[in-house]
């Protein structure tokens, strides 16, 4: 592959790899405000035992489950642009020497 090429590519990827991190920060910082929720809810409804606290607690709890899942996606996100940078340093050493 021609220098230009890795070199673009390599840009592109820097910038998909940095907004991953970005939006990998954000959605930290919001299942952070969401698990406090959660846990403000299932003490909430432990003591007061009605049917609608507990419900707010189930569904409290169901948009961390989601959450999390969106946050493993993104690290996975993070990991394959990382790969993928460092293959693409890789080609361009092998063609500089």
């Amino acid at each position: 592959m021609g220098q230009r090429l890795l070199e673009r590519k390599l840009r592109q990827t820097s910038d998909k790899l940095r907004e991953a991190r970005l939006e990998l920060l954000v959605v930290q910082d919001q299942l952070a405000a969401l698990v406090d929720d959660a846990d403000d809810l299932a003490v909430r409804a432990l003591v007061s035992e009605t049917p609608a606290a507990g419900f707010e607690h189930r569904d409290a709890q169901a948009h961390v489950d989601v959450m999390v899942v969106h946050r493993g996606r993104l690290v996975a996100v993070v990991t394959e642009l990382e790969i993928t940078i460092d293959r693409l340093l890789d080609q361009m050493k092998d063609t500089t020497e």
